[in-house]
């Protein structure tokens, strides 16, 4: 099921060379459920490496986010899991975006037929100005290309503007299916619903169409290769009447709401789910939660590290994984710990925060740099006990 150290270093130290520049040949249909790895007769999660690295949007320290080539070279580089946001289109198609306003991660505001579209919208009570997915077709949005989301940052990854277009999640599933059978091991996918309750009150909702295409490529059990995730806690309810994949909330700041309790008037917010009575409560419906990292070590106001909050030792005691986000190498991203130099682009000492997280009994971990998270992982994958566990 995983590579053992020695191979997975030589893939790390090969995987960034490779390109990764286009996924062809996609199969026309669903394969078998053995083939998809679904996992079927096995142990599902907790068969997962521990701790488990996550390609947070692929391999978006090294590719522009959501397409095919970041996923593919999170995969060669070893991600033991991969990630996909979800967003609809006009006509109801679920495709491959952080968010459904496209501007910043696609070359739409180069095209002229699509000019009339820019507009502004409330999303989660927030004014967003921009193009959305949901006012294309998916005939549409096949005529963009994808490109960097934070250049700024990331200048060498704008190499790759235009290589590839916007993936649907059923391509996404297709190719998921192709390389577990080329590679006779299941990949593993991490499959957040974005905005569910905004997409459902424009008649959009994701629950359902996710649900059967879940069923469809043999993704929908207890013990198949896929989580799913959602920053709103109904939605992760929803999904758990439709299919029994694993499932994790998703949480943010502390003071902050999810959205649909906003919208429900439910006056808790993530400080009261971060308790043991949430956990609790979240038990019920799912079997993990994503939290910030914030809520593992907080920050101070000079960005350093304080002490560790009882996060992981109260989840664990509610038998909740924790996979939290987002580890990334460059110094802007980093606790002020580990910067290194002035460049908000330079990397800092990633192995180090790594390392202190890991620490913390944490069972997995969202990255940009699955190279650099699996490579830090190692050291804790041979039996040594986290400080918290």
């Amino acid at each position: 099921m995983t590579q053992g150290g020695a191979a997975r270093r030589t893939v790390l130290g090969a995987a960034v060379l490779a390109a990764g520049t286009g996924i062809t040949g996609l199969a026309a249909g669903p394969a078998s459920a053995a083939a998809a790895g679904g996992g079927h007769g096995e142990g599902g999660f907790r068969d997962l490496p521990y701790p488990t690295v996550i390609g947070h949007r692929g391999a978006s320290g090294y590719r522009p986010e959501h397409t095919l080539g970041s996923y593919q070279l999170a995969l060669d580089m070893g991600a033991d899991v991969i990630e996909q946001d979800l967003v609809p289109t006009k006509d109801g198609h679920l495709v491959c975006r952080h968010e459904n306003e496209i501007g910043g991660t696609t070359d739409v505001a180069d095209h002229p037929e699509f000019a009339a579209r820019r507009t502004t919208k409330s999303v989660d009570g927030v004014l967003v100005t921009g193009w959305f997915t949901e006012d294309f077709t998916l005939a549409e949005l096949k005529t963009l290309r994808a490109k960097e989301r934070i250049p700024a940052v990331r200048q060498r990854n704008t190499l790759y503007d235009g290589q590839w277009g916007v993936p649907t999640f059923e391509e996404v599933l297709r190719w998921a299916n192709r390389e577990s059978r080329r590679r006779d091991k299941q990949v593993w996918l991490h499959v957040e619903t974005k905005h569910p309750s905004h997409f459902r009150a424009l008649g959009l909702g994701l629950e359902e169409p996710l649900a059967k295409l879940l069923r469809r490529y043999g993704r929908d059990r207890r013990d198949s290769a896929v989580f799913l995730q959602s920053f709103e806690p109904s939605s992760i309810q929803r999904l758990s009447r439709l299919v029994s994949a694993p499932r994790v909330v998703l949480l943010s700041a502390a003071g902050t709401r999810p959205w649909d309790f906003e919208q429900a008037k439910d006056p808790r917010t993530v400080a009261d789910l971060v308790k043991p009575e949430g956990l609790r409560w979240i038990a019920g419906f799912a079997q993990g939660i994503g939290p910030t990292m914030d809520l593992v070590i907080p920050r101070d106001a000079a960005g350093r590290l304080g002490a560790p909050t009882t996060l992981v030792k109260d989840a664990h005691a509610q038998g909740l994984l924790l996979h939290p986000y987002t580890a990334r190498n460059e110094n802007s991203f980093l606790p002020a710990d580990f910067r290194k130099g002035t460049d908000p682009a330079a990397y800092g000492d990633a192995f180090a925060a790594f390392r202190t997280y890991f620490e913390q009994g944490i069972d997995g971990i969202f990255t940009d740099n699955p190279d650099t998270g699996l490579l830090a992982a190692e050291a804790f994958r041979p039996g040594r006990r986290p400080v918290n566990r």
